[in-house]
């Protein structure tokens, strides 16, 4: 049911390391515009929690792509 989202933007954030990775790499595929799947490297899934490195990366991508889609 993905695709009722549309046309609202849809970021996924995962990380390269991550189990779960293939959930968000599915979501995405079906999903339709305005989408992105914005991988951290090196990251697992619990890591972008509490890790500060990835974290940052995580919230500064937020900032970026609602900035984008939501400025009104």
């Amino acid at each position: 049911m993905i695709d009722y989202i549309s046309p609202r933007p849809l970021l996924m954030i995962a990380g390269s390391e991550a189990d779960t990775a293939y959930f968000s790499e599915e979501a995405i595929d079906k999903a339709k515009e305005p989408k992105e799947l914005f991988v951290i490297d090196g990251a697992t899934h619990v890591a972008l929690y509490d890790k500060d490195a990835y974290v940052n990366q995580a919230v500064a991508k937020l900032d970026e792509f609602f900035g984008k889609h939501l400025a009104g």
